[in-house]
């Protein structure tokens, strides 16, 4: 099932985003978080297969919906996660352009959302993957930034348009002084490259208070919005958030 989790901006003139994120519902356990299936997935090499359902499906009810129209001046941006293992599926690219296509959705309301871990294990690919979609108008972030251990090395590399700042850091932000610096460090060499910045897992006013100060572009987490099914899905909840 696909969920929506909103992120909220916090920077003057920022788009309205939301993620879109896959869960797995099963008669007998319920709804089953991603961490809970994404490992075996990635192990079985089924991603590929997921990243298909998810961006077919995704693409299709934006597109017939029109959720993309929100409250704000900004259009609503969506962003949708893409694993490593698409990366190096040689059909995938034309896969994504297709729906695109047939969705008739503005490909600059699309970022694609790839991991820091991903990005690197597949440098040439990512960046080849990247560059061609940008092209045609469509954003990328980098999720999970900071978890790797060349991180700034490598973000010279990507054609990235958003960082995505580990969890990690963020929610240990007020009560670890290196944590806060890691969050500021990260901030200031993104802005300083023209990329901007999202804080994921933003669990408390404090947090969200700190990450304003810092000058982040964009929260997301449970403090935020908690993730509700796509079905329930209507831009105008934006006015329920903090």
């Amino acid at each position: 099932q696909l969920y929506g989790q909103h992120m909220i901006a916090l920077a003057a003139g920022a788009p309205t985003f939301c993620e879109i994120l896959v869960r797995l519902h099963e008669d007998d356990a319920g709804l089953i978080p991603p961490n809970a299936f994404i490992p075996a997935a990635e192990r079985y090499y089924l991603m590929p297969s997921i990243d298909r359902w998810v961006v077919a499906r995704a693409l299709a009810m934006i597109g017939r919906n029109r959720w993309s129209e929100s409250t704000s001046d900004q259009p609503m941006m969506y962003a949708i996660n893409l694993s490593g293992q698409s990366l190096c599926d040689d059909q995938f690219l034309d896969f994504v352009v297709s729906h695109l296509h047939e969705s008739g959705i503005p490909p600059a309301r699309i970022c694609f959302e790839i991991t820091e871990t991903a990005a690197i294990a597949n440098l040439t690919r990512a960046i080849d993957f990247m560059s061609r979609l940008k092209d045609i108008g469509c954003h990328f972030a980098l999720d999970d930034f900071g978890s790797g251990l060349s991180s700034f090395g490598y973000l010279k590399s990507l054609p990235v348009d958003y960082l995505k700042i580990a969890g990690a850091f963020v929610q240990n932000i007020a009560g670890s002084r290196t944590d806060d610096a890691m969050v500021d460090a990260i901030n200031h060499v993104g802005h300083v490259m023209g990329i901007m910045t999202i804080a994921e897992h933003v669990e408390s006013p404090v947090i969200l208070e700190r990450l304003r100060e810092i000058g982040i572009d964009f929260a997301q987490g449970f403090a935020i919005h908690r993730p509700a099914p796509m079905v329930e899905y209507r831009a105008n909840r934006m006015a329920d958030l903090v």
